[in-house]
């Protein structure tokens, strides 16, 4: 248990790699259960990482092993190249009696957290690009539609139109504002009542739209632009392609630890295999927004939170959120 209680130590101090605050104490536990008297890693770009005697000669060293990639001795150190994702990785640095294969082993070791630690920034960069794609898919057609609308009302009401304009502050405030990658429901509602007046006063008496929400689920943190693009997909798809309009459904409420959200429209529907293409991404014509809600949300609460799309053809089309009320490391800044 104690070899496993290190690995789970090294491999959390190197997530940052060696310029990271837990790669000294990583190094040390590390040192530790191979028996070496220091430990130094360096990387592609910063400083590096040491635990023990002996940096500024471990550090020359390493310098030796990165500029040729192969392994590097002198009287009591072997440095040793690490390769991460395919590339130069850094450079592992052992001193004191340590066998060749003990090192070896300690460097594939190194090599695994580090790349582990390289997929994790990957998939975080990842998502951070979908909320920007999010962002960019505000529709033109929309926000031309919205602005005309607000300046029909200058003249004729104007307190609508300032009205108006107060929602389209709220609701581009919200989509394009830089800021974390959590708000709360109540949030992520306020931007969709935005979204959804502005609507009603494009699209008149053809829009109608409910809103059911339990108190107890508002404070609960959601990604951004979870729900949002939701909403305008049932409008678009749902109700601007019915010939006499049509409803559009938001409902939350809690199912004991978890908050269960639905978007619903009575409009044209889809066939379950074009559902399953657009979740895919592979629907012709069909935009992004919901394959990147549906891959954060999984990526953040896992496999088994994705969207869930019932619809048919003919039979309008609901779209459900199940997500945990609490969950470790989702939090509103």
């Amino acid at each position: 248990m104690d070899v496993l209680d290190a690995g789970v130590a090294i491999t959390t101090g190197l997530a940052d790699g060696p310029a990271g605050d837990g790669a000294p104490a990583a190094l040390h536990r590390l040192g530790t259960l191979v028996g070496a008297t220091a430990v130094g890693l360096t990387g592609p770009d910063g400083p590096p990482a040491w635990w023990g005697p002996g940096q500024d000669d471990g550090t020359e060293l390493a310098a030796r092993a990165a500029a040729t990639g192969r392994r590097a001795t002198d009287r009591d150190r072997v440095a040793l190249p690490l390769r991460v994702a395919g590339a130069p990785g850094g450079v592992l640095v052992l001193g004191g009696p340590v066998s060749s294969g003990t090192a070896r082993r300690a460097a594939a070791w190194v090599t695994d957290a580090l790349e582990r630690a390289h997929l994790q920034a990957g998939a975080a960069e990842a998502d951070r690009a979908r909320l920007r794609t999010l962002r960019a898919e505000i529709s033109p057609h929309f926000v031309y539609n919205a602005l005309t609308t607000i300046a029909s009302f200058v003249r004729s009401d104007p307190a609508r139109a300032r009205d108006l304009l107060q929602s389209f502050a709220e609701f581009t405030r919200h989509s394009l504002a830089a800021r974390g990658d959590y708000t709360t429901l109540a949030g992520e509602f306020r931007s969709v009542e935005a979204y959804l007046t502005l609507a009603r006063a494009v699209l008149g008496d053809r829009l109608k739209v409910q809103v059911r929400v339990a108190p107890e689920v508002l404070p609960v943190p959601i990604p951004v632009l979870a729900l949002q693009p939701l909403v305008e997909n049932a409008v678009q798809h749902g109700v601007e392609r019915a010939e006499g309009g049509g409803t559009v459904l938001v409902s939350g409420e809690a199912e004991g630890g978890v908050c269960v959200i639905a978007v619903e429209d009575d409009g044209p529907g889809m066939a379950p295999e074009h559902a399953r293409a657009v979740l895919a991404g592979t629907a012709e014509g069909a935009g992004l927004a919901l394959v990147n809600v549906d891959r954060r949300l999984r990526a953040v609460y896992g496999a088994g939170h994705g969207l869930v799309v019932e619809t048919a053809e003919g039979a309008g089309t609901r779209i459900v959120l199940r997500i945990p009320r609490f969950q470790p490391g989702v939090v509103v800044p």
